[in-house]
């Protein structure tokens, strides 16, 4: 009886360990099976997908077979990945191992939106607006709705946000984008102000950033970012009018078609520095970290005027009879290439 029992035990260990080396072998035949993909696509993966849904639905769309062991092998070998939602992209070639090993890295698609330096707000909204990858939840918002919204109530938005590339996966709201962007200002503005020059004319960092806005539209060319900046500042600690003609053509708004009038350089706006006094009442694009840094470190100097040469520089002048001799020799002698700013590279 004892004997029988033995070989019954024995059999059955025997018929166990066969169980366990097949499905050991079959776990690795399907691992290592190919997608049959004939072209690279994106598998979208909505909130709440588990990993046994998605192999279901790759079987039914004969992508992957024998999902079953795929399964178990999630189940018993990756116990405790979380699945993240988004995107991911499938390549010809890829094998199921390969498809696992991707979601359990969370190695989701992602994609990039650039602020520029010197964008308005409204270049800002309508580059937001074109993110077909972004869930678009600002479609007929007033700018003073979209700063509420980012938890930033009545503030005005012109220069608020960092120019830089911002990554995001689909799905991303893009009132979130903003945020980060609003937030990233914040950071950097911080950091240039803690490290400040003495005795600048501005009464917080605020101000900082508004003249960081007049600097990154008059000039490109990274060396005169803190030469354009020195003269604005002995133009404001003198009393005199900062005359910039890109504050002009922030306030005429959408009237400015392209050619800045003598009647535009008198009309008076919140914004034409050729009218006020002072500093504009807002930025007037966005500005770069090299914008706040040369605001903030003015060049020393004696120069109160400068002029484009129409290469994208500027020829800087300490007299206003020296700069009305630049301005013959630069603006009233233009080339058919002349430009006011640089070429954008």
């Amino acid at each position: 009886m004892i004997r029988k029992f033995l070989l019954m035990l024995e059999a059955g260990l025997l018929l166990a360990g066969l169980l366990v080396a097949f499905a050991a072998w079959q776990q690795h035949v399907t691992l290592q099976q190919k997608l049959i993909l004939p072209e690279e696509r994106l598998l979208d993966v909505p909130a709440g997908s588990t990993p046994g849904g998605l192999l279901n639905r790759l079987e039914e769309e004969g992508v992957l077979h024998n999902a079953f062991w795929l399964r178990q092998y999630w189940r018993f070998n990756l116990d405790g990945a979380s699945l993240h939602s988004g995107e991911y992209r499938l390549t010809p070639g890829m094998d199921a191992a390969e498809l696992l090993a991707l979601w359990q890295r969370g190695e989701v698609v992602q994609y990039s939106l650039t602020l520029v330096e010197g964008w308005s707000f409204r270049q800002v909204r309508a580059a937001l607006a074109k993110q077909a990858k972004l869930e678009q939840t600002l479609e007929g918002a007033s700018d003073a709705e979209l700063m509420a919204r980012i938890g930033r109530p009545g503030e005005h938005p012109e220069g608020r946000f960092f120019p830089d590339t911002y990554r995001y996966v689909r799905g991303t709201r893009d009132v979130d984008l903003l945020k980060q962007a609003r937030g990233r200002l914040d950071e950097v503005l911080d950091e240039e102000w803690s490290k400040r020059a003495d005795k600048l004319p501005y009464s917080g960092p605020y101000q900082a950033l508004i003249m960081a806005s007049l600097v990154e539209k008059e000039t490109g060319v990274p060396d005169e970012r803190a030469q354009i900046a020195g003269v604005f500042i002995r133009r404001l600690q003198s009393g005199m009018l900062l005359q910039t003609d890109p504050t002009v053509i922030y306030g005429l708004g959408e009237r400015y078609n392209g050619n800045l009038t003598r009647a535009d350089l008198r009309e008076p706006t919140p914004y034409n520095t050729y009218v006020i006094s002072g500093l504009p009442p807002t930025p007037i694009a966005l500005a770069g970290r090299e914008a706040i840094n040369a605001a903030l470190h003015p060049a020393a100097g004696k120069s109160l005027y400068f002029v484009a040469r129409g290469d994208g520089s500027h020829v800087f002048s300490e007299t206003l009879g020296e700069h009305n001799q630049a301005v013959r020799d630069f603006q009233m002698k233009r080339r058919a290439d002349y430009r006011s700013s640089p070429i954008p590279q």
